[in-house]
């Protein structure tokens, strides 16, 4: 049991499923597309396509050679036949017995090194890309839907690339072995072979296309229904908050009313060709007998050319229905491979520069020079906007909503690309950086606070993964986040700082994955940090609590922070007022009142400390 576990073990390391090669747009084209994910599997591809030739060529041979042992045993005296015979049947035995060496060898190659790693390979290369996809990519489509289009395409590629390989050679070779040893008993067998195979390519331009379209619509039927039903689970406690358990089931059941009926249409088409085969190959085996027998009436064969051309084809019969299954399969895989590539080889909207350096934002001065963003409408969002931000300085944001706040924080993370204009931070272009040193500058804190589904510890060490036990508890106990953490629990019975917390923090309220997100930000440290309503899910005395550690962790920062509660920000070193995409105001709490203007009407309009949003 140990040699056979190493030996499978040193297959299974022949492929590395994690290549670090940086991922780069795939093609668009089903062909160029499998070509580029099988970069790295080609010479374990031919090997296993030589194998599996050999195997063919040995099991076509076999039929002939069953065909000569007939006519040995029907010609042959029994006293002399082993002493005639014996080293063509010593010869014979040994290649039997080689057969399972090559179908082990072969085996080896496809299950132990292509089947396993070469689709994670492809997934670990897909992910890695849609990694790095800009914020609208997520924005356009199902989450679940993306990750069941990586699963689907990434075994359909392995599938596309192993059956074309693996099934044509197989074919081709033993159909020539076929045509060859019929032909040289007699070559009129030929013809029903070749009329056979006529026919049977006439079924496969019919038929295939056909499932192949029909395939690529259930895949993407698929897609859908999936990502309907992970949508309900994503949002469940809306979901059970509006009471729309039906509305839901009813929009899953359209979903999957969609994909029954591509299934059906399928279905369809497999029993129509099930039945045109069957009847093609009863005709094929029904004219090879009488001719053989004729043939053999006539004293132009022999009993074991009549054996071997019936035997051939009934091998050739079943073969056909692998075959066609075989090729239905890979015209479906087609179909997945088509329906992935819409929505995995799409180009990056946001990319780093060719050998872009890091940036080094060791002051954390920010500059925005006439930027101008209307994703992609002709106007509107934010214009012609200029903003200076010291070095140190905390400025706090302020504007309805819709004004263009979170916009402006966006475009700083460059989640999207400017249309106009240019940001800087220390004099560094943010558009001339790398994207990752630019994020890891910065340091926010939302009002949608999204907490990942792992443990306590990991969320909070995100944010420094090399950060000691002791750096994550002080993280936490400066957020006012370790006392109730001690007290978490999971279903697994993991408790505290190893509890669990649920897709998206579910398992926690709105005040405590906020508080476990502002540890995060204070164990990152970053040089400059954003606050985007990050105390807005907190009850008053936690916020108390908590401020002081804020301005704490504020300290030496650049700092800008947007509040519709206008007291947790008229503190700053200065207030920024926007109004539709433009700064419009500036300066302290008290210059701005003294103004009498929009921040003046605002903080007028206040109702319990909350920004008006109907204040005009």
């Amino acid at each position: 049991m140990i040699k056979s576990a190493k030996l499978f073990q040193w297959f299974e390391r022949r492929i590395n499923p994690f290549p670090l090669t940086e991922p780069t747009q795939p093609p668009s084209g089903v062909i160029a597309f499998c070509l580029h994910f099988s970069r790295g599997i080609w010479p374990w591809l031919l090997a296993s396509a030589l194998v599996m030739t050999c195997v063919a060529l040995v099991e076509v041979w076999l039929f002939s050679f069953m065909g000569n042992l007939v006519n040995w045993l029907a010609e042959q005296d029994r006293d002399t036949f082993l002493q005639t015979e014996s080293w063509k049947l010593i010869g014979m035995a040994v290649v039997i017995m080689g057969l399972p060496l090559l179908v082990l060898l072969h085996s080896l190659l496809n299950f132990q090194v292509l089947m396993g790693n070469y689709p994670m390979r492809i997934r670990w290369q897909i992910h890695r890309y849609l990694l790095q996809q800009s914020m609208h990519f997520y924005q356009e489509e199902f989450a679940g839907r993306i990750a069941t289009k990586l699963m689907q395409t990434a075994l359909s590629v392995r599938e596309c690339v192993i059956k074309l390989i693996d099934v044509l050679n197989y074919v081709c070779v033993y159909f020539i072995g076929t045509l060859v040893i019929m032909g040289s008993a007699d070559l009129r067998l030929m013809l029903p072979l070749l009329v056979w195979l006529a026919g049977y390519i006439v079924m496969l331009r019919y038929f295939v296309p056909l499932m192949g379209k029909v395939s690529q619509h259930q895949a993407n039927a698929r897609s859908i229904m999936t990502g309907r039903v992970v949508d309900a689970y994503t949002n469940i406690q809306t979901v059970k908050l509006f009471s729309h358990a039906k509305r839901e089931s009813d929009y899953a059941r359209d979903g999957m009313d969609g994909f029954l009926d591509t299934v059906h249409q399928q279905m369809r088409l497999v029993t129509l060709f099930n039945t045109c085969l069957y009847l093609l190959n009863s005709l094929l085996l029904l004219t090879v007998a009488a001719l053989s027998i004729w043939l053999w009436l006539e004293s132009l064969i022999n009993i074991g050319a009549l054996a071997v051309a019936l035997g051939l084809v009934l091998r050739l019969s079943g073969m056909s229905q692998w075959i066609m299954w075989e090729v239905s399969s890979l015209f479906e895989n087609i179909g997945t491979v088509r329906d992935g590539i819409g929505s995995i080889s799409v180009p990056r909207q946001v990319q780093d520069l060719p050998d872009a350096p890091a940036l080094s934002a060791d002051r954390g001065k920010i500059h925005f020079d006439q930027i101008s963003f209307h994703y992609g409408q002709e106007s509107g969002v934010i214009e012609s906007l200029s903003l200076q931000i010291q070095a140190g300085e905390k400025v706090g944001l302020v504007g309805r909503s819709g004004a263009g706040k979170s916009t402006l924080v966006n475009l700083l993370l460059r989640f999207y690309d400017l249309e106009r204009g240019q940001i800087r931070i220390d004099d560094q272009s943010i558009a001339e950086v790398q994207q990752e040193s630019l994020r890891a500058a910065i340091g926010m804190v939302s009002q949608d606070t999204s907490l990942l589904h792992r443990s306590v510890r990991e969320n909070i060490a995100y944010g420094r993964p090399d950060a000691t036990e002791e750096q994550i508890i002080q993280a936490a106990k400066r957020a006012k986040a370790h006392d109730f953490i001690l007290g978490l629990r999971d279903a697994k019975g993991r408790t505290g700082y190893d509890a669990q917390v649920g897709e998206r923090g579910v398992k926690l309220s709105g005040g405590q994955r906020q508080r476990i997100a502002i540890a995060r930000v204070m164990l990152k440290d970053a040089p400059i940090l954003i606050l985007d309503e990050a105390t807005s899910a907190l009850d008053s005395e936690v916020e108390s609590a908590i401020q002081e550690n804020l301005y704490r962790l504020m300290e030496g920062k650049t700092v800008i922070a947007i509040a519709h509660r206008l007291s947790t920000i008229a503190a700053m070193d200065r207030l920024v007022v926007m109004d539709k995409g433009r700064i419009v105001e500036s300066g302290t709490h008290a210059e701005l009142l003294q103004l009498g203007g929009i921040y003046a009407a605002l903080w007028a309009r206040q109702s319990g400390g909350f920004l008006a949003e109907d204040a005009e």
